[in-house]
């Protein structure tokens, strides 16, 4: 069978048969391929220049931490945003697991290292064991701390739009955000057997909505009918060593298949309303890979996710052409085993994802390092794309392609939950899974996102990304900062483009994404920040005054409002108003909750409230003299914490005072006199008094 992928104008475009034949003979088999080699520690270029396009087999690009975890807390199934604010759930690796490695680790290794310990297993780990690992990537140390996020978390960390409560009816913004009416293609070798259960299981402990089964015959016509705008569907189709689809499934393989079910439920948990279409190839050859994207190509538009990766070599210009379909869009992993340089990602039609270290502990806002794992690095047969130019800060020139573009986490050890079922189904195993694979699905399903809000703003598609990332984003100082979070810290090597620095860098690329920032750029319309946020103030008030003010909080639903810490007497109204009608003196600390009513996030501020007991008006004597008959005015001079009110006591006929303080006589008359002047608090009713001594005379 031919290699076949769409190539404007014609879309099809054949391998020499010769050279087919011996890609196709070459590859196969059922263990998942070979694990990528790393570069060597000081090459400014990575790629393996004496692999060919026979024989490159691409092996999938996770980790998972060396831990079983217990079933995630069943906070976010009635409310999937409920654990948002709350600190990442944290695990020690068993003593009986800390030699393993992380790389391809898949949980039957897990329970049989678990159940008989590092001796008793030693067998079935061999070919992960410590000694297989890079010098990037080392056992995670019996003891070490393992920290697992939930899709909650990862979207608060990230800024993503809140899920919204799913019980009720959706706004046509709230839906766009959810990536609705928009495809994903995911693009793996083999089968996995359990991948709809899993998906399941998964959705429903994190509140996700559920995907509807969604047939497609082998012999259905291309293109696909347009994704449903009102829920997911989940599909499987087996693609061809020719790019057409196949009846069967392919074999399976423990090690594919965790892969799966990781980049489907990560896929599902960033853009829980779109559609997935999950393309399993025959086997992990390079040419059955090319073909199932050319089957995404013809069911397209969409964007394909490849979790995968293979050392680059000179034939990766030969099926480059496959990374340019009409309305897609591509998104590969860079690799997981510290500084090289992996196809598919070093084409310069794909998304090149690197990897980091996440840092979130449920409040404030995150902090990212460079992943040791991540791959990155120069290519050394792709030619420089025009988008990477020195208009970047810190790209400089690079001599030929460079990736990574972006990033997302990817250590296995601040990782993120994935439901995983053994071969033949049975019981639902979690594990803190990471590699670029976990930071690649999220890209392409944050592209899918666009790709609703631009369909909903009656924009196109958005295709490659590279020159919006690069030139609309990147080469502009104060979007830049906007959009992304800049990793200045970490190293994936030993060589000078291995460390992270300011502005771009091998590693971790442009940065990771400030999620509702980014989407607004990328879309061309304004993504509101759905998660409420308030601006607390100190507020000063006095004893025995009604003290009243307005909660400051930004939010795009309505609110539910709670006290912590009040004293008696004081509430807060539906409308975010704090009241107190008798305060008492002293001072307070008092936690205000916003409470999202339609997604169940919330926001919290502490104000610091003082109420000081008020002092009575100081009014200050005064002597004055005026002439019989001619007006008289003095005000009197006085300070006061608030409003007061004026009168005097036995006045001379015609004296008056006025509200503002000020003492007239039109007509004075000859003498002298002591008038008494009283102030009067208007809140609180103290009075303070003084002495207007007036004398009047006749000239």
């Amino acid at each position: 069978m031919p290699l076949l992928y769409p190539l404007p104008p014609s879309p099809l475009r054949l391998l020499p048969a010769l050279l087919l034949g011996a890609l196709l003979t070459a590859c196969g088999g059922g263990d998942g391929g070979t694990a990528t080699t790393a570069a060597s520690p000081d090459a400014a270029t990575g790629g393996d220049t004496a692999s060919t396009l026979a024989t490159a087999v691409a092996s999938p690009t996770y980790h998972l931490a060396p831990v079983l975890l217990d079933a995630p807390a069943d906070t976010d199934m009635a409310r999937p945003s409920a654990s948002a604010r709350r600190a990442p759930h944290t695990t020690a690796v068993p003593e009986a697991l800390g030699s393993l490695s992380s790389r391809g680790l898949t949980v039957p290794t897990l329970q049989a290292a678990a159940a008989g310990g590092a001796a008793g297993a030693r067998a079935r780990i061999a070919s992960i064991s410590a000694s297989a690992e890079g010098e990037a990537v080392r056992p995670m140390a019996a003891g070490s701390t393992v920290v697992t996020y939930t899709p909650a978390q990862i979207r608060a960390a990230y800024n993503l739009p809140v899920l919204p409560d799913l019980s009720g009816s959706l706004t046509d913004t709230e839906a766009a955000q959810l990536g609705a009416g928009q495809t994903v293609y995911i693009v793996n070798a083999y089968h996995d057997p359990n991948i709809a259960a899993e998906l399941a299981a998964f959705a429903s402990r994190f509140g996700l909505p559920g995907c509807s089964a969604a047939s497609i015959d082998p012999s259905a016509s291309l293109p696909l009918a347009a994704a449903p705008a009102d829920g997911c569907t989940f599909s499987v189709v087996y693609a061809t060593s020719g790019g057409g689809m196949a009846a069967n499934a392919p074999a399976y393989n423990a090690g594919w298949a965790t892969e799966i079910a990781l980049d489907v439920q990560w896929v599902h948990a960033t853009a829980p309303m779109a559609r997935i279409v999950l393309i399993e190839a025959a086997d992990s050859g390079i040419a059955s890979i090319a073909n199932a994207v050319a089957l995404a190509n013809a069911m397209g538009p969409g964007v394909v996710s490849l979790s995968l990766g293979a050392n680059e070599g000179s034939w990766v210009s030969s099926v480059d052409s496959v990374f340019y379909g009409s309305g897609m869009s591509y998104v590969a992993a860079t690799g997981d085993n510290g500084a090289a340089v992996e196809w598919p990602s070093v084409s310069p039609g794909v998304l090149a994802v690197g990897g980091t270290t996440l840092t979130f502990k449920g409040t404030g806002a995150r902090s990212e390092t460079v992943w040791s794992g991540t791959g990155g690095g120069v290519s050394k047969f792709m030619a420089r794309p025009a988008y990477q130019t020195k208009a970047v800060p810190g790209l400089g020139t690079p001599v030929r392609r460079s990736v990574a573009d972006v990033a997302f986490n990817a250590n296995p050890a601040t990782g993120q939950y994935v439901a995983v079922m053994s071969q033949d189904g049975g019981s639902t195993s979690w594990v803190s899974a990471g590699g670029t694979s976990l930071a690649t699905p999220q890209w392409a399903a944050l592209l899918a996102v666009t790709n609703a809000l631009r369909v909903q703003s009656s924009l196109g598609l958005i295709g490659a990304p590279h020159s919006a990332l690069y030139a609309s984003v990147a080469s502009l100082p104060k979007l830049y900062a906007a959009d992304f979070l800049d990793i200045k810290a970490g190293k994936d090597g030993g060589c000078g483009l291995c460390v992270a620095k300011a502005g771009y860098d091998n590693p971790s690329g442009l940065g990771t994404p400030q999620g509702v920032s980014l989407l607004s750029t990328l879309a061309g319309v304004t993504v509101p920040a759905i998660a409420p946020a308030i601006a607390a103030t100190a507020v000063n008030g006095q004893a025995g005054v009604p003290l009243s003010f307005s909660v400051s909080v930004t939010a795009a639903n309505a609110l539910r409002y709670s006290l912590d810490g009040a004293p008696a007497g004081m509430v807060v109204n539906a409308a975010g108003v704090v009241n107190w009608a008798k305060p008492v003196t002293g001072s307070y600390s008092v936690t205000v909750t916003a409470t999202d009513a339609r997604t169940g996030q919330t926001a919290q501020g502490v104000y610091a409230i003082t109420i000081v007991t008020p002092e009575p008006p100081a009014v200050s004597d005064a002597s004055a003299t005026a002439v019989v008959g001619k007006a008289f005015s003095q005000a009197m001079s006085y300070t006061a914490p608030n409003a007061v009110t004026w009168s005097l006591t036995k006045p001379p006929a015609g004296l008056v005072i006025s509200k503002a303080g000020v003492v007239n006589w039109p007509k004075p008359v000859k003498g002298s006199y002591s008038v008494t002047v009283t102030a009067k608090d208007s809140k609180t009713g103290k009075t303070g008094r003084a002495v207007l001594s007036l004398t009047v005379n006749a000239s």
